[in-house]
């Protein structure tokens, strides 16, 4: 997440030129806008349903599992009975990983149980698990000092201080140490890693997610420990005595199994305008019922189209993209990416941030589009959104199409600062959902899709220079 000086500069020259014309968008437009926000903000029922039924129905949506080929049955029984049109599954291969046991407990020199759960990708104690000294390594950079083979036989131990962000920049500082650290622990010998939760919370429960391997290195067994337990074990090697820790941990390697993508579709009146794709992930992790991460996305988004279809056909189609597999390698964006690539796009969208409210918004379109930035701002100011210098930078599922067709971009900033309280974690459940909160990420994604769809201008930034 972190910034590019030179797209922050760009950014700032987009929003202080203002002397491009434009013609002005109808009262009569602007009201429609406004109407439909304002009852979007007052009572929404399609976003919470849709939470609602894939947290209860579903459950957890492990992607290349059973859960998961479920929801997506779900999901185009549900966008059929809401109205849309093309609703269709999408599907393609992928490796898949599963978790098995999972136990941690040190043995000496102060024998207690931990709370541990298996990276995605983990490799496997075996049955017997695995007994070894711990090597401690306050932050990701110390391991990557480490000299090669210092660790063989022993178990790394990586810690951060991750701290909550409204924008969500401490995943991208913090989360080297999952995304990367058992990769690292693993050329230099280690036996096995575990690391301090990549999240913000003080409760027993640790947060998966995914981590990978380069091709030739073999993957160790890999796991996170609850935030209290991390400082625990921190408090105990500080004590100056050589720590033990028993780890069990049995993941599986199952081969290729089948994901997909649930397309559906707000048809528009112009054939020959490119299309606008938004986007969510409908697999999640398999501690929680995936809640925020990402039914909440689903709902916001599937609400907003059904919203916009209340106004009347719009000019430009809005296809909906429900990800697979996203958690594990974003494999759905990349296919849609793949199989889209040469179907005009003019501008993408994603909601993948939970449920929190929307606190900014960022751009990334010409200058030619400047009034039709105005009219959104204006549109989201009543709500409290207001915009940033910032270029937006779109999201997972949405990248491979925006790479591949250079696409406008708006971010509908969700405030994150609980987020990482629940990410990958158990605790990720439909409680956790704000009702009010998930309705005005509605009302903001219908201000920003009833201007977008109906814009016939350029959307692409480097098209209309």
């Amino acid at each position: 997440m972190k910034k590019n000086i030179a797209l922050f500069a760009a950014a700032s020259t987009l929003f202080l030129n203002s002397a491009v014309t434009v013609a002005a968008p109808t009262a009569a437009k602007a009201t429609t806008v406004a109407e439909l926000r304002d009852k979007a903000l007052q009572s929404d029922a399609v976003a919470y349903d849709i939470v609602e039924g894939l947290t209860t129905e579903i459950g957890q949506r492990q992607a290349g599992t059973e859960a998961e080929a479920r929801a997506r049955v779900w999901s185009v029984n549900k966008l059929k009975a809401l109205g849309f049109e093309n609703v269709r599954v999408e599907e393609y291969q992928m490796p898949t990983w599963v978790r098995g046991a999972e136990t941690a407990e040190i043995i000496a020199p102060f024998p207690q149980k931990l709370a541990v759960a298996a990276l995605g990708n983990s490799g496997s104690t075996g049955e017997a698990g695995l007994d070894a000294e711990i090597v401690y390594f306050p932050t990701i950079e110390d391991l990557r000092a480490a000299p090669d083979g210092s660790l063989r036989g022993k178990i790394a131990f990586v810690s951060h201080n991750m701290k909550a962000t409204q924008d969500g920049s401490s995943y991208g500082a913090f989360g080297p140490a999952r995304f990367v650290g058992p990769n690292i622990a693993a050329k230099k010998g280690a036996a096995a890693i575990v690391i301090r939760s990549v999240g913000t919370d003080y409760h027993r429960n640790p947060h998966t997610g995914n981590t990978n391997f380069e091709p030739g290195v073999t993957p160790i067994p890999a796991a996170a420990l609850s935030i209290p337990d991390a400082e625990n074990l921190q408090r105990m090697i500080a004590r100056g005595k050589p720590v033990r820790i028993k780890l069990k941990l049995t993941p599986r390697n199952i081969g290729m199994q089948t994901s997909g993508n649930v397309l559906a579709e707000v048809k528009g009146s112009d054939p020959s305008l490119p299309i606008i794709v938004i986007a969510c992930h409908l697999d999640s992790w398999d501690l929680g019922t995936g809640a925020i991460d990402d039914a909440a996305g689903c709902g916001i988004i599937g609400a907003a189209a059904k919203h916009l279809q209340s106004m009347g056909q719009p000019k430009r189609t809005v296809r909906l993209l429900w990800a697979g597999a996203e958690e594990v390698g974003i494999w759905g964006g990349r296919d849609y990416g793949e199989k889209h690539a040469n179907e005009p796009h003019a501008l993408a969208m994603e909601s993948d941030f939970g449920a929190g409210k929307v606190w900014a918004v960022d751009f990334r379109l010409p200058e030619s589009a400047n009034a039709l930035r105005a009219q959104i701002v204006s549109a989201l100011a009543p709500l409290g959104v207001v915009p940033r210098r910032e270029l937006a930078g779109g999201g997972a599922d949405i990248g491979a199409i925006i790479a591949a067709q250079k696409l406008g971009i708006v971010d509908l900033q969700q405030d994150g600062t609980k987020y990482f309280d629940l990410h990958h974690t158990p605790d990720d459940t439909l409680d956790k959902i704000d009702k009010a909160e998930l309705r005005q990420n509605v009302a903001a994604w219908v201000a920003a899709l009833g201007y977008l769809a109906n814009y016939e201008g350029e959307l692409k930034p480097e098209l209309a220079q």
